[in-house]
């Protein structure tokens, strides 16, 4: 069955070109979110750290949420970062200004209820995420050391809780497909998810905090997540063996991890230039050494603690 991928080109992230282009595509992608249903909007709050480039930019969180209100719907904005707290990260990211004078809630993605995994064991995942109407997840497209690329799924891994990440990266790092797995797994979990991609400046050559801007002009959209980044991978020319993610969906046969049944209702994938765009090379460990984990832990207090 063919699974249909939203893109649209857009130089910028200058109004009204930006509200008009993310309307045309939740209208595209979400057509059928009836008023009042209750909405999480999950952009990606990494770390406090270049967040200009590895947070969801505000101005399409934004854009988003305006049109999720129009639609009658209930919007709470949330994610579950690295380092710190949701809101925490969405003060330092500048999304709480952005949001400030709309009827929305900025929260963390706090209280966890144990999600099964198909190999066993469970994860902790944000009791919010897993109990709205919808999900729409607004990630930003950029490399990442470990994973290859990080775009909708791997955004997904912002619902699990707190420090539980961490300890995730330690428990199924070394474990070959078990991290992937797992993500897929939180996925397969949650209530339905429309994916919106801000690649309109994308991070490549590292990440997901310390890449370089790369200006690829991409707004993406898709009612699977799995068939975006699909499309998304393709478009930059990658490979499944590049992307952990990527490979385990199709190892699994998921829906929307073939790229030859994706088909493209809006712009077509060479609407855009790729050809300066670098991906890593050798993946990281997905499991840190003692010491970073240790390390981590410590500067997620931190910034809680400077914050109070």
């Amino acid at each position: 069955m063919a699974e249909s991928v939203f893109l649209r080109h857009l130089a910028g992230y200058d109004e009204p070109a930006l509200t008009a282009a993310v309307t045309a595509l939740l209208d595209a992608a979400a057509p059928s979110l009836p008023p009042g249903a209750r909405v999480l909007v999950k952009p990606n709050l990494v770390a406090p750290r270049n967040m200009g480039l590895s947070c969801t930019t505000p101005a399409v969180v934004r854009a988003v949420c305006r049109h999720l209100l129009r639609r009658g719907t209930r919007v709470v904005v949330g994610d579950s970062p690295a380092f710190g707290t949701g809101r925490i990260m969405a003060a330092l990211s500048g999304l709480s200004e952005a949001l400030a004078d709309l009827p929305v809630t900025v929260t963390d993605l706090g209280a966890a209820t144990a999600v099964p995994l198909s190999y066993g064991g469970s994860i902790g995942v944000s009791r919010t995420a897993l109990t709205v109407d919808r999900i729409v997840s607004v990630p930003r497209l950029k490399c990442h050391d470990q994973m290859g690329l990080s775009a909708g799924v791997k955004n997904l891994f912002g619902c699990v809780v707190g420090f539980r990440k961490s300890l995730a990266h330690q428990r199924f790092g070394n474990s070959g497909d078990r991290f992937a797995r797992m993500i897929l797994d939180v996925r397969a979990a949650l209530p339905p998810v429309t994916t919106l991609l801000d690649g309109i400046v994308a991070m490549h050559r590292h990440g997901p905090t310390n890449g370089a801007p790369y200006a690829l002009g991409l707004l993406a959209a898709a009612a699977n997540p799995v068939a975006l980044d699909t499309a998304v991978f393709t478009l930059l020319g990658l490979a499944p063996e590049q992307v952990p993610l990527w490979r385990t969906a199709r190892a699994l046969g998921l829906p929307g991890s073939d790229p030859s049944a994706i088909v493209y209702p809006m712009e077509p994938p060479t609407r855009f230039d790729v050809a300066g765009f670098v991906a890593p090379g050798a993946h990281a460990p997905i499991a840190f050494a003692p010491t970073r984990f240790l390390t981590g832990r410590l500067k997620s207090l931190l910034t809680r603690l400077r914050r109070r």
